[in-house]
């Protein structure tokens, strides 16, 4: 009769009726189901606690079979479950941090694109980056910018195409970069063409300034047939009488370039000049001495280094020989001892030659180092000149001797090719 159990509402059962006259009728009596229902309850929960208790002796015989004390298992279950909430922790802090991130992107105006995508890798390395200098991109790229810029020159351009000559002015440069430590520089503009660097032009020297105005012209006979081929070089250097000169940036315009209808006047900055130089000749150290009453000019020679080497032993054996021009005519020479095996030779020689104030304008000294051959020509190192008619750092150093009166002063000159020289002295010979 167990599944009386399963109805909600038991009915009451009722016994066939007997067929006799004398009848008796009963009311009919509910079936009473609770003491059964009690009974099978009690039988339902008596399983259930049999079963746990069962449970429970065999987990008190296993703990019991483990060979540590209580104490410890305490403490690897407390470690446990401190290592399970810090996973959990971590989780749930991603998951945050993932969310902010979606949020973040979502306002930004381009939205997620594949470009973003691909380099968020990238770009939050690069954050991290800039967040342990303090600086942002803009902040780097101002300073590149900054670092990279050394100054900016003015110049102008007109070509004759009747007589096939280019007149270049170097007008005034600006903003240039300190390279003396007082925070200034001298600097003065060195102007050829290339390939060929025949002809080379070097303006006044201007001192302690950052911001020179040259207005300066020089001019350049080349045919226009022959003008696409060649590059215009403009570089600006930094004056130092007693060591190299240090080259502050450059100016290179491709002549094919250049729109040469029409005058050109403008601005271009200055960028980094290449490393590769041409082939060194050496420098060489004179002292100019002149003496109005007297009328007389010293020369001294007092030393050179790093000659170029002419021998086959890599040496060479360099002596210096002096000429005094005039409207291109040679009035008076003199040359110094040999020194023998040296690319570093001291002279310390002095000559003296008489010349009146008034013909002080029209004197030119050339000075030429020469390499010493017993059986063949003696060869020519490289040679420069100084006088009314002489650029740039030669000019100089003849106009602080007249200057400076009966007082000897003392230059290195970079030793020029011997050709070069010539040709700007045959030049200035021929517009007398």
């Amino acid at each position: 009769m167990k599944w009386n159990l399963f109805k909600k509402n038991p009915e009451a059962m009722v016994g066939p009726e007997p067929t006799g006259t004398n009848v008796m009728t009963t009311p009919p009596t509910p079936a009473v189901s609770t003491v059964p229902d009690n009974s099978t309850g009690g039988e339902g929960s008596a399983n259930k606690n049999d079963v746990f208790e069962e449970i429970r002796s065999k987990f008190l015989n296993e703990f019991d079979k483990i060979p540590l004390p209580p104490w410890a298992i305490i403490a690897i279950a407390v470690v446990a479950a401190l290592l399970i909430l810090t996973c959990c922790f971590c989780i749930i802090k991603k998951c945050c941090c993932k969310k902010k991130k979606n949020k973040k992107g979502k306002k930004d105006k381009g939205g997620f694109n594949m470009k973003n995508m691909k380099g968020d890798e990238k770009q939050q390395d690069d954050d991290d980056d800039d967040a342990e200098t303090g600086q942002t991109e803009e902040e780097k790229e101002e300073e590149e910018k900054e670092a990279e810029k050394l100054g900016k020159l003015q110049y102008s351009l007109d070509y004759d195409f009747q007589d096939g000559k280019l007149t270049v002015g170097i007008l005034q440069a600006a903003d240039l970069i300190s390279m003396d430590t007082g925070g200034t520089s001298d600097p003065y503009v060195k102007v050829f063409l290339l390939p060929d660097k025949k002809k080379k032009f070097d303006t006044k020297v201007h001192k302690k300034t950052l911001n020179p105005v040259f207005n300066e012209t020089f001019i350049f006979k080349v045919p226009y047939q022959e003008l696409g081929g060649k590059t215009l070089v403009m570089s600006v250097y930094d004056f130092d009488r007693f060591s190299k000169h240090d080259i502050i940036g450059e100016v290179k315009l491709p002549m094919n370039q250049v729109d040469l209808g029409q005058p050109i006047e403008e601005w271009k900055d200055l960028e980094s000049a290449e490393k590769e130089e041409p082939e060194k000749l050496g420098d060489i150290c004179i002292s100019l001495r002149y003496v109005p009453t007297a009328g007389k000019l010293t020369i001294c020679i007092l030393e050179a280094k790093n000659l170029k080497k002419m021998d086959v032993g890599g040496l060479s054996d360099p002596y210096v020989k002096i000429h005094l021009l005039q409207n291109g005519k040679r009035l008076k020479k003199k040359k110094t001892t040999v020194k023998k095996n040296t690319l570093n030779p001291y002279y310390n020689e002095s000559f003296s030659f008489e010349i009146p104030l008034e013909q002080m304008q029209k004197i030119q000294a050339v000075i030429t180092v020469l390499d010493y051959d017993k059986i063949g020509k003696n060869d020519a190192i490289g040679k420069i000149f100084v006088g009314s008619k002489a650029t740039g750092t030669e000019l100089r150093h003849w106009s602080d001797m007249l200057a400076n009166p009966r007082r000897p002063i003392a230059q290195w000159h970079p030793l020029k090719p011997e050709e070069e020289v010539d040709a700007t002295l045959a030049a200035l010979a021929g517009k007398k």
